[in-house]
């Protein structure tokens, strides 16, 4: 087990950061604000020019960043993009390996951690929607290499990034989420232990869940306003201050109104988070007939060229469906 203390502060704790994405740099400029020093990897160099500009150190692989910084944090896009800066794309956590022939299996955090005995890595946070039983495999195998880990996916999209707004869920010891808890703070409002490794990507399919049906609500509202002839601003005065209120449509529905589709969550991004909770509802034997018919939707968006769109892209596939 870890037995040293954990304490962070920006005069001893440097940060590592792997993705600076649309939510990722927005995060990660956040920490240098609060004055802790960063170190920064991207797959696409030039998207961690404005943090290099600020200060940040650029690495050239997720094991230089573990070796540079006490804490790492990813926010990257898919399950196996996780897996692979974190674990090597071949999943190779076996510590009794040597093999130090392969580039790839140099490239990872857990390669770093268990192949140079002055990496300062101590703490790997991943805060990418990604599946609960890789933030189960993750801790384990961290754990082995005296490094905690902690699963911590939010909500709030690129407005909650930059505004640090966030809601922040998270799972892995008590211990690791005290001692993370003045980084979160920099990061997100709502801040809450969920549990276990793996329990914060558990919540966060809850929350994809119920953004999925917010989603086609706030979409097939705003296709029916229309279509019935209302004023859309005028009409939006009156809904969304009652009972049927959400984020998505004091947010979202505005966006529609103007025709303005760009991201703050992308529609592929957002299928892979359906998707994932659909594959986690199959395994727990439930039913989500409602999930899967919006993932299906979502499905017809990206296949209609929507795929690096917002999530409030769906207007255009029900008004497709709808001959308007």
């Amino acid at each position: 087990m870890v037995t040293q203390p954990l304490v962070f502060d920006p005069a001893t704790t440097r940060i590592g950061w792997i993705g600076t994405g649309v939510m990722g740099a927005s995060m990660a400029g956040h920490l240098i604000a609060a004055g802790y020093p960063l170190t920064v990897y991207n797959r696409t160099k030039s998207k961690a020019d404005p943090l290099v500009q600020r200060g940040a150190t650029l690495c050239s692989s997720p094991a230089d960043v573990a070796r540079q910084s006490d804490v790492v944090f990813t926010m990257v896009g898919y399950p196996s993009d996780v897996s692979s800066v974190i674990l090597g794309t071949d999943r190779q956590t076996d510590e009794q390996s040597n093999d130090r022939t392969d580039p790839q299996a140099r490239w990872s955090i857990v390669d770093a951690i268990r192949g140079d005995a002055t990496t300062r890595c101590r703490m790997v946070i991943d805060m990418t929607t990604s599946a609960p039983s890789l933030a189960v495999t993750i801790a384990q195998t961290l754990l082995r290499h005296h490094v905690h880990s902690l699963d911590a996916p939010v909500s709030g999209g690129d407005i909650g990034a930059r505004g640090a707004t966030l809601s922040i869920m998270v799972g892995g010891s008590k211990a690791a989420f005290d001692a993370a808890s003045p980084l979160f703070d920099i990061l997100g409002k709502t801040v809450v232990h969920q549990g276990d490794a793996g329990a914060g990507q558990h919540t966060k399919m809850v929350n994809q869940t119920l953004v999925a049906a917010n989603m086609i609500g706030v979409c097939e509202a705003m296709l029916y306003a229309d279509a019935a002839g209302l004023d859309a601003a005028t009409m939006l005065r009156s809904v969304s201050s009652g009972a049927a209120t959400n984020w998505a449509l004091i947010n979202l529905a505005p966006k529609i109104l103007d025709g303005d589709f760009a991201p703050g969550f992308y529609v592929e991004h957002f299928i892979k988070d359906m998707q994932i909770a659909l594959d986690e509802a199959a395994r727990m034997k439930i039913a989500m007939p409602g999930l899967a018919l919006v993932h299906q939707l979502y499905v017809a968006v990206a296949a209609q060229g929507h795929a690096r769109s917002g999530t409030q892209a769906l207007a255009i596939a029900l008004r497709t469906l709808s001959g308007r």
